[in-house]
Order: C-alpha cells, then structure tokens, then sequence
C-alpha cells in the first residue's frame, strides 16, 4: 500500500484535498498525478471512480508504474492545490458490487473448489468459474450469501507477512510477491484483493443472480447487488405490473395468463394455416396451366405465409416456375419462388440483379425481397413466358 493512497485508508472518504505535482497533455485528456488521492485508478476487474479535482472532472483514473494517474477534461497547474470529489454513487456502487462478488465466488470455492477465472463489474457483474453448476446450485450459492450478508459481519482487512501468508487459506488469481492485501467476509470468503469494499457484509444489501450459461469449460454467471439489485427488481415488478394490468390480472398470475395467451395463440395460428391451405387451393384451381412461369401478388400475406403458399404451388401445379409477392413496405416486395423442374439458384443471381434484389435459398426454392415495383416483377414473368 502506497501512503498517497487514500482511498485504502478510509474507503469512505468522499472529499480530500491534495497538490497536483504534474499535469501534461495525453491521448485521453490531462493526466494529473497528486500527493494524495482518494480516486480509486482501475484494477481487479474493478473500474476506477469519477468525480472532480476542482472544476476540472475526472473522467478515468489508473495506475501506470506505480503511479496513479488522474484523466481530466482540462489541466491543472502543477503545485496547485485542488480540493477532490468522489462520485460516491459509483463508488459505493461499485463496493457493494465486488464485495457481494466476493462472497458469492468463496462460497463457490468452498463448495465446489471452483476457481473464480474472470470478472468483470460493469452494469451487470459476470463472474466465470472453471467448473460446471447449475441453476439451481446457483440459487443455493445466492441463499447462503444473502443469508451471510443479513449477519452483517465486519469485513476484515489485513497486510499478513510472508510466513503468515504461508499458512492461510486464501483465494488468489495469480502468483503474488510482495505485500499482500487479504479481504475477509467471515463464513464467506478469504481473498487476496486490492478492490474497495464494505466495511460491514450488511451493506451489500442483497445478492441476486440473472443468468447462468456455460462458459469455456465451465459456468459464467450474471449478478447484481445492493443499488443495483433494487433497481433491478423495480423494473422488473414495474414490467410485471404492466402485464398484469394488460390481462387483468393479479400481479402473481402473470404466468398463468401469459402461458394461456401462448395456448391460445397456436390454436389460432393452426387455424389460420388450415384457412391458408384452403385458400391457397382455391387460388390454384383458377390458374391457367402450360405457362413456364405464374405470379401471383398476396399483398396482406407475410413472408413466411408466401413460402407456404409457393410451396403448395410446386407440389401441387403443373406449371414450371411459381413467383409469389407481397407487400413489404412502400418500395419492396417480398418474393418466395419456387419450382419442382428448374434449378432456381442460378437464375436467382439474374432476377436479383434485374429487381434489385436479396435472397437465395434451395435449388427448388428461393426467398427474399426485391426493391422493385410490381409491374418490373410482372414484366420479368411475361418475359420468362415469352421465351417459351
């Protein structure tokens, strides 16, 4: 630890004041470096904090060299007394966030040994572990950090010397020489760490897990604490409330309603693909046979509607090659073409090019959309018929 740090001798200072004993000109803005300071620079997957040095505000801070560097938005003379202010909203934020980090990763370590091979605390804090777990190991995990947190234990900090070192058990990502700072949560984790933390578990507040997803061999998980764990789950009520409100419902139904809508809708949308068949039948029982080529335009039918229908054309017809457009907004069509005697995908390239046109597909069918008015579309088929 080095003495101008001020930040590891009281995590909660908000305000210092210091003397700016170099300023120059860098591809980020001014880089300040203080006496004293109470910025926290970027480090162990934690970010650095914000704030101002006077009226200049601190847009990054980091450590190069063992010498804490303090990005501005404009200089600062050297010798200049500046008076510091924390973002303490970041700040805490952020200590709330990697101290529940902590104790959510020992208590992984202690009950699967996994090793924590990643974090990042950013909007949402992942963390990657080298060992599988599932959803339901990780609401187990959440329980007992929570349960640990509500016991609001004094977090312990020490500079334990090398022989004391020795003989700890203590989580650590790499090999560490020197002085080594240990974090403790008592019942939850032991960790060699150079981060800002809660001086007491209470102040976490909560621990909640989003996510788990395999991740390199083992899990990544998705997590939040404190600020923003409530901030969350406001969201997250506030979405519920107005899905509730959308079904008249009770909040704690929404399940239920939404489970019955998906019930509903696939009854409709099988519905809907019956009436579909029998119209496409009815549409291809009036078509005139012996052309090469046939359009047809179903301007309320969606993309995937028109590939249905061209599909039934080429089983069904006798004709060699079935266009079907429709609608896709003000200066596209959608196209589905279709055909059970010609390969497709080398006169797709052709039409594409004539039309404008995206898309490709099977040599029996090809989908997309041209940028061309209808009547170009028409013009292109009369064209095929007269070739014949």
């Amino acid at each position: 630890m080095e003495m101008n740090e001020l930040f590891y001798k009281d995590v909660y200072l908000k305000e210092f004041d210091a003397v700016v004993t170099s300023c120059h000109e860098g591809k980020n803005g001014f880089e300040v470096v203080l006496d004293d300071t109470a910025f926290y620079p970027e480090g162990g997957g934690q970010p650095w904090d914000t704030g101002t040095l006077n009226d200049a505000k601190v847009t990054s801070v980091r450590k190069k060299d063992g010498v804490i560097i303090h990005y501005t938005d404009k200089p600062l003379a050297e010798g200049t007394k500046v008076h510091g202010v924390i973002d303490w909203i970041r700040r805490f934020d952020h200590m709330q966030n990697h101290s529940g980090e902590h104790i959510f990763s020992g208590l992984v370590h202690k009950k699967f040994g996994y090793d924590n091979v990643g974090f990042h605390l950013h909007d949402i804090v992942t963390v990657d572990f080298n060992g599988m777990m599932t959803w339901q190991d990780a609401l187990d995990i959440e329980r007992e950090a929570n349960e640990i947190i509500w016991k609001d234990e004094e977090t312990k900090i020490s500079f334990p010397s090398k022989e004391e070192l020795s003989s700890m058990d203590y989580r650590s990502k790499i090999e560490l020489d020197g002085t080594v700072r240990i974090v403790e949560f008592p019942e939850g984790d032991t960790c060699a760490c150079c981060g800002t933390h809660v001086s007491r578990a209470g102040e976490v507040g909560i621990v909640k897990v989003l996510s788990l997803a395999r991740h390199k061999g083992g899990v990544r998980i998705e997590l939040v604490c404190g600020r923003r764990a409530m901030e969350m789950m406001d969201k997250i009520y506030d979405l519920n409330e107005d899905i509730a409100v959308r079904f008249s419902v009770k909040p704690f139904e929404t399940k239920e309603a939404v489970e019955k809508q998906a019930e509903e809708k696939a009854e409709l949308m099988a519905r809907l693909a019956d009436a579909n068949r029998c119209y496409f039948a009815l549409k291809a029982g009036v078509l005139t046979e012996g052309k090469r080529a046939v359009l047809l335009y179903e301007e309320e039918l969606n993309a995937g509607e028109i590939r249905k229908f061209c599909e039934y054309l080429t089983e069904t017809g006798k004709d060699d090659i079935y266009f079907v457009l429709s609608k896709k907004d003000q200066d596209s069509l959608n196209y589905a073409i279709g055909s059970a005697r010609e390969d497709l995908r080398p006169l797709i390239r052709e039409w594409n090019k004539a039309l404008h046109g995206r898309g490709g597909g099977r040599s029996e069918m090809v989908q997309g959309s041209f940028s061309c008015r209808l009547s170009e579309a028409e013009d292109l088929v009369r064209s095929l018929n007269e070739e014949m």
